[in-house]
């Protein structure tokens, strides 16, 4: 037998082993890792969110059997693999997209269906908590459902006795144990970066402001309690252990770590939870994460603020729009191909077509564009209209063509990004790339390094995203020596000797995106004007 297998049966037999379940919006992942944090088995599980009464949701039936099926389908790797049952597991961890509104009552029934982060009902209670606390409450927070619920006179509030997140909810039903990743809190309720808890200043002002209701409870009595990374959370129960594999195979009394938001996951698993580093994720849209030394002097309604899984303070820049108008626009390209008789080699064209960009002038040659298919809250827009545009005196080449869109992918997110460093004076040593913009060796990572004047890395190993991430932060709370940081296991447990790739930013690169945004957004009324008349 290969010795590598041989020691993975020893981790299964002898629970060496982590294993980390995530809930995204399309795919529900759950992966098997090792005693040396590499990922062994995995199975995952295909759901969609709904449409219901005007409330984007998912129901308790989604949810339950969607992680009964994604457990199942990694059970059967590891079975199908190594050719053992999935009796023991070292630690567990459970991790979901951040926000939403999940509540419930005194008999533990949810009382509204799942209200979840892309709901936009709460503008409201958004504004107006924004002014309360003087800091910026987004719409998809559970105290923006919370409060726009009391506004909108909703009958259940007055019976609620938990508020949480979906990965609150799952933790909840596994371990009996009502807490939740300082990460995943923050997503809740802002939290206070020296108590690494809901900031209590806030807290006492949002009971204030409701006193007059008269509610049975106060805002802690709802909110789940917070952990940070490394800390227990309880162990899965017997209920749980059923509830989790419906063949009744797991054992009961595994250890849980906290439950943690996608974010923080993201975060773990780009190895990016020091101070000073960030990471950013490029695909349909784009954010970034910038973990700060320390807080910023005041509120902006362009910047979320959110914490690592260890109760560090990120910032977050989050665009709706990224790389759907570039990849249309590859799209017409590969048309073109198809109508002479070329045969198309997708890859082939977008890495022809990206590199091309790299020959084009550093400002784009009076090239302009916006990749708004929906609305961008950073520049302040509802709606959005993909859009391109040019001066007669351009110089319109195929390199051009490409450049500009691939700067206007990351426009937004730098407008974001520029207030950090320009307003904050924010300094990072490394932002670390994932995602689709970065599958062309070094053009997306360099075109990012322009945008954020930062040298970029990006990993040859992708790893296994979220899931792979919840993993590791349940790997690290029963690994962990003593005094040992997430950073410092993060570092010397997982990611040393790992092979990356980094491209420090070029002066003149710099200087060129600095010239396009100045155009970018100085033409921003044109967008505007497509939006009303098109």
């Amino acid at each position: 037998m290969n010795r590598e297998i041989q020691l993975i049966k020893e981790d299964i037999q002898n629970a060496k082993t982590a294993l980390g379940i995530e809930f995204g919006s399309t795919r529900i992942k759950a992966v098997l890792i090792d005693s040396e944090n590499n990922p062994i088995a995995a199975g995952s599980h295909e759901w969609e969110n709904r449409l219901e009464n005007g409330v984007w949701t998912y129901t308790l039936e989604d949810i339950w059997s969607g992680l009964q099926d994604a457990y199942q389908e990694m059970a059967k790797d590891v079975k199908a693999q190594y050719g053992l049952p999935l009796a023991n597991i070292g630690a567990i961890g459970f991790s979901a997209m951040m926000h939403g509104y999940m509540v419930f009552n005194s008999a533990d029934e949810l009382m509204v269906p799942f209200r979840t982060w892309r709901n936009t009902m709460t503008g409201e209670a958004a504004e107006k908590l924004f002014d309360l606390f003087n800091y910026n409450i987004p719409q998809r927070w559970s105290i923006a459902h919370l409060y726009q619920a009391i506004l909108n006179g909703e009958d259940h509030v007055k019976d609620i006795t938990y508020l949480t997140t979906l990965a609150g909810y799952i933790h909840w039903q596994m371990t009996g144990r009502k807490v939740l990743g300082v990460g995943d809190a923050s997503g809740m309720f802002p939290i206070d970066p020296k108590t690494k808890d809901y900031d209590e200043g806030m807290v006492q002002k949002f009971d204030a402001l409701i006193a007059e209701k008269n509610f049975p409870w106060k805002l802690r009595d709802i909110l789940p309690e917070v952990l940070t990374a490394g800390e227990s959370a309880g162990v899965l129960t017997e209920e749980g252990a059923k509830l989790l594999d419906v063949t009744g195979t797991l054992r009961a009394g595994i250890p849980v770590c906290p439950a943690e938001g996608d974010a923080g996951t993201g975060m773990a698993a780009t190895n990016s939870v020091k101070q000073r580093t960030g990471n950013v994720s490029a695909g349909t849209s784009v954010f970034a994460m910038v973990v700060l030394e320390k807080e910023l002097s005041k509120a902006y309604p362009e910047l979320d603020l959110v914490t690592t899984p260890d109760g560090s303070l990120v910032a977050m820049v989050h665009c709706n729009n990224c790389t759907s108008d570039l990849n249309a626009w590859v799209g017409i390209f590969r048309e073109f191909m198809e109508a002479i008789g070329m045969k198309v080699d997708m890859n082939q064209l977008f890495g022809t077509l990206y590199n091309k960009a790299l020959e084009g002038d550093k400002d784009c040659g009076g090239l302009l564009s916006y990749c708004y298919f929906s609305g961008e809250p950073v520049t302040g827009f509802d709606a959005g209209r993909p859009l391109f545009a040019r001066t007669p005196d351009s110089h319109f080449t195929l390199a051009n063509f490409m450049r500009t869109h691939l700067y206007s992918s990351l426009a937004a997110l730098k407008i974001g990004m520029d207030i950090l460093f320009q307003q904050e004076h924010v300094e990072l040593d490394e932002l670390m790339g994932h995602g689709g913009l970065f599958k062309t060796k070094g053009v997306g990572q360099s075109i990012m390094a322009a945008a954020a004047n930062v040298p970029v890395t990006c990993m040859e190993t992708a790893g296994e995203g979220g899931a792979w991430g919840i993993a590791l932060l349940a790997s690290y709370m029963i690994n962990k020596a003593e005094g040992e940081t997430l950073d410092e296991y993060l570092s010397h447990k997982v990611f040393a000797g790992q092979q990356g790739s980094t491209m420090a930013p070029d002066a003149a690169d710099v200087e060129g995106f600095n010239r396009f945004i100045e155009t970018y957004v100085k033409a921003l009324p044109v967008e505007k004007a497509a939006v009303e008349t098109m």
